[in-house]
């Protein structure tokens, strides 16, 4: 085997490592970076097509876009959007659904979909409650109306700035701001009536954790007693000192020096100086106070010795995309000593998790039910590691500086579309101006950036670069239309679309789009046919996440949120998938005539 196909070899395998390892549990950014890496080692991509990825204005652009989204978030605009929904009179959870999805649809189309997804949770977990409806109605709609948003302008989601990137690398024309706008109206349209008509009737009626586990209007009391040299209790466990479920006492600690015991796996032996924390109602508390019959020993009034009770609360919260929880243990945290809170339970994809969560590694999208007094939640949710669900926070918004936000986007839009200035161009101009005139200080900008999908990108472009240089790209082309190219172009272009709606049910949709992108224009040139649809498809289908909770960054973040089941997501998302695929398979051709 000569060196050459041993190349092509090599970066094919690399491919297919990185596509079905990058939903495992090596980070896909990482995962891609290494494969880069190796190249590099191996003398497959040299150093100056490494270097010439980050060049690439794709990236640049997306970055400045979550800049420009975060600054509407962070001035109240997209907040301000989801109070209004929430004061509206809704006659029927229906007529809320359909309108909550035009309204994010629109709004997707020119805002990053997540800070949307993220804001407007627990705005439409209060409304469905309005309306004495489940969230699980409502969450999932959401999620998939901001992705069909995305298709309705070129800025409406990271992939389409990707795919108009590659293709212009490919010797394509840039996509204007609105080219894609006519089809992507009528493919969101179409999925708008799906959901409307036929997905609702799909959409599971479920619990969210709080309301499985625990009745939130019921108040309850956390108090914590101290065992006393001395006292009768030393030595005994939990039950034999008859501090048991069965009495009225829900035991959620048990404190010694520093450590912690977790009741549920194994009692400790009480030792003098043990502070036990408890949830009881005002009237177990002074039965606890009060009686002895609740206590085993003869002194049980002084048994235990009250150190204080106070009001506590039972809130939601999830595991954001910028949170530093994820990836961390629970004992890590220090959630008792920094805001005196504890978890009582972890949902995580369709698993309610209890017991010891000291070893539990949280994730993006984990659901938590925390209790805690209010400052010590409040202070919690402020520091922006969980989104609350359980009522919107109130956060110090910049709201005198809200116009500015929207000025900066509609300046992107503005000069973007009559191409006064490329769209990287303006993009980062608006982003330089939201940080300087205060929408945004310097450390939200850097954090409001998604760096691990920057990076999978540039570790996803320098690996397409491999695939041309290489020539394993040119292989696989020729391989495909030996296959299908007899079938003609339309066939060819709605197996494109289908293959690309397929991968990023599974990965990322970035990583998908651009491997896929340069083999549907070399497709579509070997065919002698204009490869723009083409482009389109990979663009349409890359967001095209609706079948799994997975594929897309807000399907996951409303699976915990919403209580679903990833059947949930199969039963709604398939039927949408097949017609939008036919949807695209019928219209591309007419808006972009092959």
């Amino acid at each position: 085997m000569s060196w050459e196909t041993l190349q092509i070899v090599i970066v094919v395998a690399l491919v297919l490592v990185v596509f079905g390892m990058i939903r495992e549990v090596i980070a896909p950014e990482i995962l891609a970076m290494a494969a880069v890496a190796l190249l590099l080692v191996l003398g497959i991509l040299k150093t100056g097509d490494v270097l010439k990825v980050f060049s690439n204005t794709a990236p640049f652009t997306v970055g400045c876009l979550f800049i420009l989204s975060a600054a509407l978030e962070r001035t109240g605009v997209i907040d301000s959007m989801g109070q209004a929904m929430a004061r509206v009179p809704w006659r029927s959870p229906w007529q809320a659904l359909m309108v909550m999805m035009l309204g994010c649809l629109v709004a997707s189309a020119f805002i990053n979909n997540t800070p949307i997804v993220v804001i407007m949770t627990p705005v439409i977990i209060a409304l469905a409650h309005s309306l004495k409806s489940s969230a699980s109605k409502f969450l999932i709609p959401l999620s998939y109306a901001t992705i069909l948003g995305g298709t309705c302008s070129l800025i409406g989601t990271s992939t389409n700035i990707i795919v108009d990137g590659v293709a212009q690398a490919k010797g394509l024309a840039p996509f204007g701001m609105f080219e894609i706008s006519p089809a992507g109206a009528v493919y969101g349209l179409v999925g708008m009536l799906y959901m409307g008509i036929i997905g609702w009737r799909f959409l599971p009626d479920r619990q969210t954790l709080s309301d499985v586990l625990i009745d939130l209007s019921a108040r309850k009391f956390l108090t914590e007693v101290v065992v006393p040299q001395g006292s009768p209790m030393i030595g005994k466990t939990l039950a034999d000192a008859g501090i048991t479920g069965k009495r009225g006492y829900r035991v959620i600690d048990v404190i010694r020096d520093e450590g912690s015991f977790d009741p549920e796996h194994g009692e400790p032996t009480l030792a003098g100086g043990d502070r036990i924390v408890l949830r009881m109602s005002v009237a177990e508390f002074m039965g606890l106070r009060d009686s002895g019959n609740l206590i085993i020993e003869k002194n049980a009034r002084q048994a235990l010795e009250p150190i204080a009770s106070r009001d506590v609360r039972m809130m939601e919260g999830i595991i954001g995309p910028h949170s530093s929880f994820a990836g961390q243990r629970v004992v890590d945290l220090n959630l008792r000593r920094l805001y005196d809170t504890y978890i009582l339970a972890i949902h995580r994809q369709n698993e309610n998790l209890h017991g010891n969560f000291d070893q539990v590694r949280l994730q993006f999208g984990d659901t938590l039910l925390l209790e805690g007094p209010p400052d010590g939640l409040k202070r919690l949710f402020e520091r922006g590691e969980l989104i609350n669900l359980t009522e919107v926070t109130e956060r110090p918004f910049r709201r005198n500086r809200a116009w500015l936000a929207i000025v900066a986007v509609l300046a992107v839009i503005i000069l973007s579309a009559f191409e006064a200035l490329p769209i990287a161009a303006t993009s980062f101009i608006a982003a330089t101006v939201v940080v300087a005139l205060g929408c945004l200080d310097a450390e939200e900008a850097y954090k409001a950036i998604h760096w691990p999908i920057l990076m999978l990108i540039f570790g996803m472009l320098a690996l397409g670069t491999a695939m041309e240089t290489t020539g394993a790209g040119a292989l696989i082309v020729t391989f495909i239309v030996g296959l299908v190219g007899g079938l003609g172009p339309v066939v060819v272009l709605s197996i494109v679309y289908a293959l690309t709606s397929f991968l990023t049910e599974f990965m990322s949709n970035n990583a998908t789009a651009i491997l896929i992108t340069p083999i549907a224009i070399g497709l579509a040139q070997q065919m002698g046919v204009d490869p723009r649809p083409f482009v389109v498809a990979v663009m349409f289908a890359a967001s095209a996440s609706f079948a799994t909770p997975i594929g897309y960054q807000t399907n996951t973040f409303v699976y915990g949120a919403g209580g679903y089941k990833f059947t949930d997501f199969v039963k709604v998302g398939v039927p949408l998938n097949l017609i939008l695929w036919a949807v695209a398979s019928f219209i591309l051709p007419i808006f972009w005539p092959l």
